[in-house]
């Protein structure tokens, strides 16, 4: 089975569309965050989401703090999935699934060391995936930092995590198939990796879509 693919911080439906050519599974569309790229408003992140092709999924990166911030994050952009980017109280999974329960639920987990693994008991009969990434919540990062953190501690977690996992940080087209190989994912998640200048290149795009799809014709991940 091919590896999962979400292609993240669309910046307009222009890039919404191409990911989606290129046989992305996910597009992620980042509201107001303290840090990182393709910063939205929850207004431009719903019109992407209204616009994207049917077969593909948008996904809302949201950075609320409170359970009516992120009903409110939700509802605002108009998708059925959302990322949340801070390491939130558990409950709020619960309440959020209570007010919108439709609505799938990943939750981000900033692998900063070992003790991200302590996180899977903590959030996993609450969420519907996780997603790893290289944030650091202490000093305000939450995403988008394009550094790799330690794939041993992510394929750990994938190995006791009983819901699926994206695996995010420092990916690119010629890390791509190592990442699988290694840490044995649900699904990839890219931004800066599959950029140029800020704007998404197609070029790197396609070469990573196409490691994805060589890994799963390679049986990589099995």
């Amino acid at each position: 089975m091919r590896t999962r693919v979400k292609i993240c911080c669309m910046a307009n439906p222009g890039e919404a569309d191409m990911a989606a050519r290129a046989g992305a599974d996910l597009i992620g569309l980042v509201g107001p965050m303290p840090s990182g790229p393709g910063v939205l408003t929850i207004p431009e992140c719903a019109a992407i989401a209204d616009s994207a092709p049917a077969w593909v999924g948008p996904v809302l990166l949201t950075s609320a703090e409170t359970v009516d911030g992120l009903i409110a994050d939700v509802t605002g952009a108009r998708v059925r999935t959302v990322q949340i980017v801070r390491h939130v109280p558990p409950e709020f999974h619960g309440e959020l699934q209570a007010a919108l329960p439709a609505v799938r639920r990943i939750q981000v987990i900033h692998v900063e060391g070992g003790e991200a693994l302590d996180l899977i008991d903590r959030y996993a009969r609450h969420v519907d995936a996780f997603l790893l990434d290289s944030g650091r919540p202490s000093a305000a990062e939450l995403g988008g930092t394009g550094r790799v953190h330690d794939w041993d501690v992510s394929a750990e977690f994938v190995s006791r995590s009983p819901v699926p996992v994206f695996h995010a940080g420092g990916l690119k087209p010629d890390n791509a198939v190592e990442a699988i190989r290694k840490v044995k994912p649900f699904g990839l998640d890219i931004c800066s990796g599959v950029r140029t200048d800020d704007k998404l290149d197609e070029a790197k795009l396609v070469a990573f879509m196409a490691a994805v799809e060589g890994a799963a014709i390679e049986g990589v991940a099995e």
